[in-house]
């Protein structure tokens, strides 16, 4: 075995390990019978991982703010007492104004599908159009607006 180069970079692992234990963490925090501070031993499973991998995600996590951790007199983390909203956007159970935004393309199209008239039918997809054009990053910053109650300034 080779000794790792170390002028290379360290190989990711925010979606292989990171994401999915952030993911348990928050459904577990999100559910009632956990007392809304799940274990490290009730994430282990949720995960899907092995407990070495749970276990360092958990100090990444920690240490990135995205989890507000107890731990035991020797650091280790034990249980998990918070998310931040950070946290819960990543894990899906708090909107991104990306993903609005795009939901809010796809119920334009299916309105304009869907209408019952001509008319209606070119106002929807004139919307659509119209939304398009906005563009993604606007369209973002739009939904942000929408979902935070603030409009943010264009620099």
């Amino acid at each position: 075995m080779t000794a790792p180069d170390p002028q290379q970079p360290l190989s990711d692992v925010w979606f292989t390990r990171d994401l999915p234990v952030l993911r348990a963490i928050v459904r577990l925090l999100d559910e009632p019978p956990h007392g809304s501070a799940p274990y490290l031993g009730a994430v282990v499973p949720a995960s899907g991982l092995p407990k070495p991998q749970v276990v360092s995600a958990a100090n990444a996590l920690v240490s990135a703010g995205y989890v507000v951790a107890l731990t035991n007199h020797a650091g280790d983390v034990v249980r998990f007492t918070s998310a931040s909203a950070e946290a819960r956007r990543l894990a899906g159970l708090w909107p991104t104004p990306q993903g609005e935004w795009e939901r809010l393309l796809e119920q334009l199209e299916v309105r304009a599908a869907n209408a019952l008239s001509d008319v209606e039918r070119d106002r929807w997809r004139a919307f659509a159009d119209a939304a398009a054009a906005v563009g993604p990053h606007d369209g973002a910053l739009l939904m942000s607006a929408l979902i935070g109650g603030y409009v943010p300034r264009a620099h």
